[in-house]
């Protein structure tokens, strides 16, 4: 007899309809999986027999075919483990019917046929909502993922025989809801806050700017000064995930198996930090399967870089792409995948190898060679897509002994928050443009736009201290930004004087 299971995979973070077919026929006994299985796929047909004789149903001593259409794209992962279980008992009458268009099945078997959790439900969801399925059956752990995806009733299974006898009944489960608002109120709560860090007044202001504008950053400082301390408080200062942002970041979360079991939601921008050993297939994604990388897995939040100049040059070169595009493309031998990839950016450095070159308090031992050979690993095309530099000092200790505890980040994310929204108003007419950092250079000039002064303190900036040409759409950028956060309509010299001031780097600063 034949039945047919629809079931789904995903690729990339998009997902597609799965149609697996079952034949059992009179033939001696064997077991063959066809539709370009890799090798989860072809193990699964151990599984599914160990799983229907722990759980009390006969496994067919006759030949088991199973198609997995369409039968030209590779099939991947432990997700038809359960439907290719319930095609193999629907076939030998088991299970009353043979069709299953109404319900997408998906799930990972144990031996004993409690069901695992398989990465992809969101998406998965989201697919069947579009090809008008009305029902999901998902392991306990995916039902609060897949039913983020509003339109579809998820059932969540815990083993083989629950899965069998809801097909049959229709009983016994009810469809798993989620509330939205507590899983986003839940997932605000942080431990950590910008009232924190003590001293270093300049470099929360620069954070601040860069969070209002999206802007990337570039911190440089001594060892001990409080880097990565304030780069972590970055998004708790940032604005909210919006419902579109956190669904988009939830399934690139899935696909890659990062999300903890019975989780939802990603509902809180992301914070990555990989490590300087990370190499560029880690960075950008591809392994194992074209899964997603750091850039990616930095969607909609932050990607920290610390010990900048301890990465690979290589790799810090395949940032360029992404933070050009918003998106990174993908291609091995097994087929081509793009991810979104809109990140900010922030990266830490010392300013030599040994960190105090220039600090009053400590001798630098480092030569000339040896720095110089230090930063050359930071290329000018990347520096080029970094809009603020900063020096961070060694905090005094009049400041970390001081009992005063600095602005919260409630209080800032209010200014960021009101400076975004005039930013989404102005670039209202222009598709997927967000922030002051994703404008191109025709519209800086059309929307920057300075007056007299404020060009000619721009003009001294650019001849006297040595700042280079790709500084200038930076500093305006930073400047319109700057002015978002005053509510000014227009940019002034004070705006601009600012945004000089986060250009260290273009001042020959290691001279």
């Amino acid at each position: 007899m034949l039945a047919t299971i629809t079931s789904s995979a995903v690729f990339g973070i998009e997902s597609y309809i799965v149609k697996v077919e079952v034949d059992v026929s009179s033939q001696l006994p064997y077991f063959a999986t066809v539709g370009l299985p890799e090798a989860a796929v072809k193990e699964s047909k151990e599984r599914v027999t160990a799983a229907i004789k722990n759980s009390g149903f006969m496994f067919p001593s006759r030949r088991v075919t199973v198609n997995l259409a369409p039968a030209d794209v590779r099939k991947t992962g432990t997700a038809f483990d359960l439907p290719m279980a319930i095609g193999i008992l629907a076939a030998t009458g088991q299970i009353a019917r043979q069709e299953f268009d109404d319900v997408v099945i998906i799930g990972e078997l144990s031996l004993d046929g409690s069901i695992r959790s398989v990465p992809g439900a969101l998406s998965m969801a989201v697919n069947a909502i579009k090809k008008k399925v009305s029902m999901m059956i998902v392991p306990e752990e995916n039902a609060s993922e897949a039913a983020m995806a509003r339109g579809i009733e998820v059932y969540p299974v815990k083993n083989l025989t629950s899965a069998v006898e809801f097909l049959e009944t229709g009983k016994g489960i009810e469809p798993h809801t989620v509330d939205i608002s507590k899983v986003f109120e839940s997932s605000r709560r942080v431990d950590i806050d910008f009232s924190d860090v003590k001293g270093q007044e300049h470099a929360k202001r620069a954070l601040e700017v860069a969070a209002a504008g999206g802007h990337n950053i570039v911190m440089i400082g001594p060892p001990g000064s409080g880097k990565t301390m304030l780069a972590k408080r970055i998004p708790t200062i940032l604005p909210d995930l919006t419902l579109g942002e956190a669904l988009e970041t939830t399934k690139i979360y899935s696909v890659g198996g990062h999300m903890m079991p019975n989780q939802a939601l990603v509902a809180v921008r992301p914070f990555r930090s990989p490590h300087h050993t990370i190499s560029e297939v880690g960075l950008t994604g591809g392994t194992g399967h074209l899964l997603p990388g750091e850039v990616s897995m930095s969607h909609n939040g932050v990607l920290f870089l610390d010990e900048l100049p301890e990465f690979n040059k290589s790799t810090l070169e395949a940032l360029r792409q992404p933070l050009e595009n918003g998106w990174v493309t993908i291609t091995r031998a097994s087929g081509s995948v793009t991810y979104p990839a809109t990140f900010m950016l922030a990266s830490a450095l010392n300013p030599c190898p040994c960190g105090y070159f220039g600090d009053p308090a400590h001798n630098c031992n480092c030569s000339p060679g040896q720095i110089q050979r230090y930063v050359s690993k930071i290329s000018g095309p990347l520096l080029d897509r970094i809009d603020i530099h900063i020096e961070v000092p060694a905090v005094k200790f009049k400041e970390l002994s001081s009992e005063m505890s600095g602005e919260p980040s409630d209080r800032i994310r209010e200014r960021i928050n009101a400076a975004r929204k005039v930013q989404l108003e102005r670039f209202a007419e222009h598709d997927r443009l967000y922030c002051n950092a994703q404008m191109e250079t025709k519209l800086i000039h059309q929307i920057c736009k300075i007056d007299e002064s404020s060009m000619n303190l721009l003009k001294t900036a650019i001849t006297r201290l040595g700042l280079s040409a790709r500084a200038y759409d930076r500093i305006l950028k930073v400047s319109r930004t700057i002015a978002d956060l005053e509510e000014a309509e227009n940019i002034t010299s004070v705006h601009i004087s600012e945004a000089i001031g986060y250009r260290n780097l273009d001042r020959n600063y290691w001279q």
